[in-house]
């Protein structure tokens, strides 16, 4: 069985070191070949190597578990943005869109998950532009984080905003009552 198998792990080796041959064929054409013909003066070639590129793959400082001093944080920008601070934000469904500025980019493995008053909001996701529906009309907190699995690794810092929301019940919003019935003149 053995020497079946390293037979068959040299024929598959073979070809990968095979030889190019190069001739002239008999219409004038140039023919590559990796057996010469009987009969024909061929030259070898000879090929560059092959182009390589080696992936750096971003890693994460080591954890010391024996130190009591907090890993550094694996990204030197993590804010949110697109929020107003100076003023009310208008979302009369209480849905907006918030975009999320991260340097360096978001490793793999690594998910973002927005945290509304301090609690988590949503599921978590890989994309930098996240969306909150139905948040109620007041003063709110919002903020970041950076989770590798479950465990949350860096948070951003929060910030404040508030949430304007038309008041249906209004009665600028009402429609106009229908115009009175006009009484039917009798005969």
């Amino acid at each position: 069985m053995r020497p079946l198998l390293i037979c068959l792990l040299l024929g598959l080796a073979l070809p990968a070191s095979a030889q190019i041959y190069k001739y002239t064929d008999a219409k004038g054409n140039t023919v590559f070949t990796d057996q010469p013909p009987e009969g024909q003066a061929t030259e070898s070639v000879q090929l560059p190597q092959t182009n390589s590129v080696n992936m750096q793959v971003p890693s994460l400082p080591p954890v010391d578990s024996n130190s009591n001093e907090a890993p550094a944080a694996p990204y030197s920008l993590l804010q949110v943005s697109g929020v107003p601070s100076d003023e009310a934000m208008r979302a009369n469904n209480g849905t907006f869109s918030v975009s999320i500025q991260i340097e360096p980019r978001l490793a793999a493995g690594h998910r973002l998950r927005l945290l509304l008053d301090g609690q988590p909001y949503g599921q978590a996701s890989n994309v930098p532009m996240l969306q909150l529906t139905n948040v109620d009309r007041g003063e709110h907190s919002l903020a970041v984080e950076v989770l590798s699995g479950e465990q949350s690794i860096q948070q951003s810092a929060p910030i404040d905003f508030t949430v304007q929301r038309v008041n249906t019940s209004s009665p600028a919003l009402r429609p106009p009552p229908p115009p009175p019935a006009k009484p039917k003149a009798t005969p």
